[in-house]
C-alpha cells in the first residue's frame, strides 16, 4: 500500500481539506478527509483527478507547426488534409511509435492520464497490409506503454472517398479497410493493448463508411466506445445533404443507435434540433478547440448544450498544440468572441468557468473512453498535482483554482501519477528527454527528404 495527502483535493464533485488516498495496486482504497499525513506519505498542495484526451491523431503530432504558410488559392480543412497525407506517406512503424510516445509524454505533462487514439493509419506506405494487421496498433499501445499513459484504442474503419461510398483517394490507401479485415484488426488491437486499456471501434466518418459497412461494424465494439467524425465541416454538411436530403447529425441519429457509449467528434455545424437531440441522447461531444481553431471549422454552440444538459469532452486531435488547459480556455474563449459576453459556460448552481469546464470534461470525457472518472474508492489512482507556488494560484482556493489554471497560469501543474506511479514531476515527465531525442532524429530524418 502507498499514500499520497494533499492539503485540498477535489473529491468526487466537492473540495475538500487535508486529504488522504491509500492506494493497493494502481488503484484507490481509501480517501480519508481533515486528516493529518501519515509518516512517509507523500505530501502535496493541490490534488485533481486526470483529464481524459478522447481524441487523439498521435502521429499529426509530427507535422505541427507545418501547415502555417498560405496557399495561394486559399486554406481551409481540405487544403490542409493534402499536406497531412504527403507526412504520413514517410512514415514507418517505428516513426510513428516514437510521435506517438512524444505525444503522449506531452499529454501527461498537460494533466491528461487517458488517450482516446483514434487509429487510422493502419498499412505500409505503399498502402499493403503489414503481415500483421494491427502492427501499427501494436506500436501505439508501446508508445502509451513507454510513456505510462492510459490508452483507450479506437480502431478505424475507413473504405471510402466520399459520401455513398464512392472510390477512395491514392491518398487513402493506408487507411483502407472492409468489414472482414477490420474485424482481424481489432481482434488484433485487443491482443496487443497493455494493463487496463480499453478497445472501442471508430467508423471514420459518414463520407469513409457507408450505412450497410457502420451496421456491419457496430458489434465489433462488444459494449464498449464507439467514436465517428461528424458534421465538422460545412462542406460535409452540404455534401451529406446532397447524399442523403439530411445533415449528417441528423442522418446519424435516425439510422443508427445512438447512446451513451458515441462520441460524436466535433459536431460543430449543429441545428438547435440537432443539437437538443445530441443533448438527449447521452451520447458525448468531443470538442477539440485548439484544433478547430487551426483548421478554421467553426464554433460548437457550446452554451446552448450545456443548457439542454449535454455531456462533452476535449481532445488534442491534431496534436498541433497540446494542453488541457488551454483547451477549455478556448472553449470559454470561442464562446465569448461568437456571442459578445464574458463567463458564458457558468451554471447557476456554479458560477465558476473553471470548474464548470473541468468538471464537464471529467465527466464526458471518462465516458467517452470507457473508464469512471474523478477520485473515489475503487478508482484507479489517476491523479493531477497543481504548483501552488505558479503566481497565477497563490492565494486561490477552492473553485478559484480552475479558474485561475485554466485561464491565467502558463503551466501550472507538478506531478501526474498513472495508477498511482508518479510519471511527471515539475511539471517534467522522467522520460521525456529521452523521448525527444528519438522524436527529434525521426523528424530531423523525415523532414529533410
Amino acid at each position: 500500500m502507498s499514500a499520497l495527502w494533499f492539503e485540498t483535493a477535489l473529491v468526487g464533485d466537492d473540495w475538500a481539506d487535508r486529504v488522504r488516498l491509500e492506494m493497493v495496486g494502481g488503484v484507490i482504497s481509501s480517501i480519508t478527509t481533515g486528516t493529518d499525513p501519515a509518516p512517509g506519505d507523500e505530501r502535496h498542495a493541490i490534488g485533481l483527478p486526470g483529464l481524459s484526451n478522447l481524441h487523439s491523431h498521435a502521429f499529426q503530432r509530427g507535422m505541427a507547426g507545418l501547415a502555417e504558410q498560405r496557399g495561394t488559392t486559399g486554406d481551409d480543412f481540405w487544403s490542409w488534409r493534402e499536406l497531412m497525407y504527403r507526412f504520413l506517406d514517410r512514415l514507418g512503424p517505428e516513426d510513428v511509435e516514437a510521435i506517438a510516445a512524444l505525444a503522449y509524454v506531452e499529454m501527461l505533462e498537460a494533466g491528461f492520464t487517458r488517450v482516446g487514439e483514434f487509429h487510422y493509419l493502419h498499412h505500409d506506405i505503399d498502402g499493403q497490409p503489414y503481415a500483421d494487421p494491427a502492427e501499427m496498433a501494436a506500436r501505439i499501445a508501446a508508445a502509451a506503454e513507454a510513456s505510462g499513459i492510459a490508452l483507450t484504442l479506437l480502431p478505424v474503419f475507413y473504405a471510402h472517398g466520399g459520401f455513398g461510398g464512392a472510390a477512395p483517394g491514392a491518398a487513402q490507401r493506408r487507411f483502407l479497410s472492409d468489414p472482414d479485415g477490420f474485424a482481424r484488426l481489432v481482434e488484433g488491437a485487443r491482443a496487443t493493448v497493455g494493463q487496463d486499456a480499453v478497445v472501442g471501434i471508430a467508423p471514420h466518418s459518414l463520407r469513409a463508411a457507408t450505412p450497410e459497412e457502420i451496421s456491419a461494424i457496430l458489434p465489433l465494439a462488444e459494449g464498449g466506445p464507439v467514436h465517428i467524425h461528424i458534421a465538422e465541416q460545412r462542406k460535409e454538411v452540404a455534401d451529406c445533404l446532397a447524399w442523403s436530403g439530411g445533415r449528417p447529425v441528423e442522418w446519424l441519429f435516425d439510422a443508427m443507435p445512438v447512446d451513451e457509449r458515441w462520441c460524436l467528434v466535433h459536431a460543430t455545424h449543429v441545428t438547435d434540433a440537432e443539437r437538443s437531440t445530441l443533448a438527449g441522447s447521452g451520447a458525448v461531444a468531443g470538442l477539440c478547440p485548439i484544433t478547430e481553431a487551426n483548421l478554421g471549422d467553426g464554433i460548437f454552440p457550446a452554451a446552448a448544450y450545456l443548457a439542454d444538459g449535454g455531456a462533452f469532452g476535449i481532445g488534442s486531435d491534431s496534436n498541433v498544440l497540446i494542453s488541457a488547459a488551454e483547451e477549455l480556455r478556448l472553449l470559454e474563449y470561442g464562446q465569448r468572441l461568437s456571442r459578445h459576453e464574458r463567463c458564458v459556460l457558468g451554471t447557476d448552481g456554479r458560477a465558476s468557468i473553471g470548474a464548470t469546464l473541468f468538471s464537464g470534461t471529467l465527466a464526458g470525457g471518462s465516458r467517452a473512453l470507457g473508464v469512471a472518472g474523478g477520485i473515489a474508492v475503487g478508482h484507479a489512482a489517476d491523479l493531477i498535482s497543481l504548483d501552488a507556488n505558479d503566481p497565477a494560484l497563490v492565494a486561490r482556493s477552492g473553485d478559484r483554482l480552475f479558474d485561475s489554471w485554466i485561464f491565467a497560469s502558463r503551466a501550472g501543474i507538478d506531478c501526474v501519477w498513472r495508477r498511482g506511479v508518479r510519471l511527471v514531476e515539475g511539471g517534467k515527465h522522467m522520460r521525456g528527454d529521452e523521448t525527444r531525442r528519438r522524436f527529434s532524429a525521426v523528424l530531423t530524418r523525415l523532414i529533410g527528404k
